[in-house]
C-alpha cells in the first residue's frame, strides 16, 4: 500500500511539466479557429491600432489611475505579437483598445 501511494505521487508529479508545457504551447500559439498567419495579421492590426490610438493619446483613459500597468501590459503584448505569441497576446490588446474607448478591429 505504501509503495502504490508513492508511486502515484510521483507519477502526479512526473505529470505537472507535461502539463505545464501543453498550458503554454496552446496559449502561445494562434487562438482556436485562426491559422498562425490569421493570428500575426490580425495582431499586427492590433498592435497597430493600439500604437496610433492609445499610445499615441488619441485614447479615452480618463478617469483610469492603472495607466501604467496597462501599457506595460498592452506592450508586451505587442512583442508577444512580434515572437508569434498571438494567442497570449491578441486578448490583452483587444481589452486594452475597449478600455480606451477605441473600436477593436475586426477580425
Amino acid at each position: 500500500m505504501r509503495t502504490l501511494l508513492h508511486m502515484t505521487r510521483f507519477v502526479g508529479l512526473a505529470a505537472v511539466p507535461l502539463l505545464a508545457a501543453a498550458c503554454t504551447q496552446t496559449a502561445s500559439g494562434p487562438p482556436p479557429g485562426m491559422t498562425a498567419a490569421q493570428a500575426a495579421a490580425y495582431c499586427s492590426k492590433l498592435s497597430w491600432a493600439y500604437g496610433e490610438y492609445v499610445a499615441s493619446g488619441m485614447g479615452d483613459s480618463a478617469g483610469d489611475n492603472d495607466d501604467t500597468d496597462a501599457d506595460i501590459n498592452a506592450r508586451l503584448a505587442i512583442a508577444q505579437c512580434h515572437e508569434g505569441q498571438t494567442g497570449a497576446a491578441i486578448p490583452v490588446l483587444q481589452q486594452e483598445l475597449r478600455r480606451n474607448k477605441v473600436p477593436v478591429p475586426p477580425v
